[in-house]
């Protein structure tokens, strides 16, 4: 195999399939990265670990078609710092591979082909979505996921399709998160729970604008989604299992909530938890006009601020862990944050918080973001 390619392309194509792969893999032969080069002047890299893959295709001048298998980290840190000229790559006597780049020389071990895993297929229904919409529904809710990997459907984000709408929804049992954009789909219903952590970096890949295809895929023990956009593909092996009916939580709508500045309120709260003793929950007093954040720690050490809120209802005190509030209010995306006060049948239980974005003191956002947060007890 032989071929010529411009740098960036390809250190941004091998960038890509590598990230996905885990920094610690048991099986030394998913630490490659698979470069295909075909007659058609087409290169496509892969990377693969059974449970994720990234696939891209960029174009080449091809001297000779075939295929490597090479350490895909180390590949991506070299092509990351080669000089500004084209890259060739050619496959020696010997087996190994010779990589050369104006006046860098690099030769590297060739793994075997023939033991790399067939990259997965989709062939499944798809629809559509748009990246900038998918990529922030993703911000909202992925971190929304536990990780702890004792109970594995939590630690996935559920993706559902109901006629013209996906939903994102995440919960770690003390909070929830939802989100809803626009699906178009011939799929008029369709589930899929995907592990957090490789949503995470389809968002981050899949960001910068046009539309992404999902397509469902696979059945039984295999099943997958695929998400595309250009010549960039990302697969992932579903988490088995059911995952919660926390949609049933979300309370309907009530009048009793308080408006505050998200930004006066993310830099109070930063403030003042910084005497919380770790997973101590930080005491928040929302009054008419006011809420005020009471803290106390190790050493006797104290603090309290105070910022403006507007409050419909009676006055509330409650106790909240406060960086989940803090990753709520950076996921709300918008200048003010409604905190609204459910209620329970439940007496002797805490009833959560929903935390949804507010445009201004008097008009509720325009996206279906919704936060759910279980309160802590106080000690009094």
């Amino acid at each position: 195999m032989k071929f010529h390619v411009n740098r960036d392309v390809f250190s941004e194509a091998v960038s890509f399939v590598v990230k996905l792969l885990p920094q610690r893999n048991p099986q030394p032969i998913l630490a490659g990265v698979l470069i295909e080069a075909t007659a058609d002047g087409q290169l496509a890299l892969s990377a693969f670990d059974y449970e994720a893959s990234a696939r891209t295709t960029i174009e080449a001048t091809i001297d000779e078609p075939g295929t490597i298998l090479v350490h895909g980290r180390l590949l991506s840190d070299i092509a990351s710092r080669l000089p500004n000229a084209p890259i060739q790559m050619t496959t020696e006597d010997d087996g190994n591979i010779a990589l050369t780049c104006g006046s860098a020389r690099f030769a590297l071990a060739s793994m075997p082909v023939e033991e790399y895993p067939a990259i997965p297929e989709v062939t499944g229904e798809s629809g559509l979505v748009p990246a900038d919409d998918f990529a922030t529904a993703i911000s909202q809710v992925a971190f929304a996921a536990s990780r702890d990997d004792v109970t594995p459907v939590l630690t996935g984000v559920q993706l559902e399709v109901a006629g013209q709408q996906l939903s994102l929804v995440a919960t770690d049992r003390y909070r929830v998160a939802l989100r809803d954009i626009d699906w178009d789909g011939g799929q008029e219903e369709a589930h899929a729970l995907v592990p957090a952590r490789t949503l995470t970096e389809v968002g981050k890949t899949f960001s910068h604008g046009g539309n992404i295809s999902i397509a469902f895929s696979g059945s039984g023990d295999r099943e997958i989604i695929a998400f595309t956009a250009g010549n960039k593909t990302v697969t992932s092996l579903l988490i088995k299992g059911n995952f919660p009916p926390v949609r049933r939580l979300f309370p309907a709508q009530t009048d009793h909530y308080a408006v505050v500045s998200t930004a006066d309120l993310t830099e109070a709260v930063r403030r003042v938890a910084l005497v919380l003793d770790r997973s101590a929950p930080l005491r928040f007093s929302f009054t008419t006009s006011s809420v005020t954040m009471d803290a106390s720690g190790g050493d006797q050490a104290r603090a309290s601020e105070s910022v403006d809120a507007h409050l419909q209802g009676e006055d509330v005190t409650l106790g909240l862990n406060p960086q989940y509030l803090l990753e709520s209010l950076s996921a709300v995306k918008s200048e003010f944050v409604r905190i609204t006060f459910t209620s329970s049948d439940n007496a002797n239980k805490l009833s959560p918080v929903l935390i949804t974005s507010q445009t201004s003191v008097d008009q509720a956002g325009q996206d279906s973001f919704k936060y759910l947060l279980q309160p802590n007890l106080l000690l009094r």
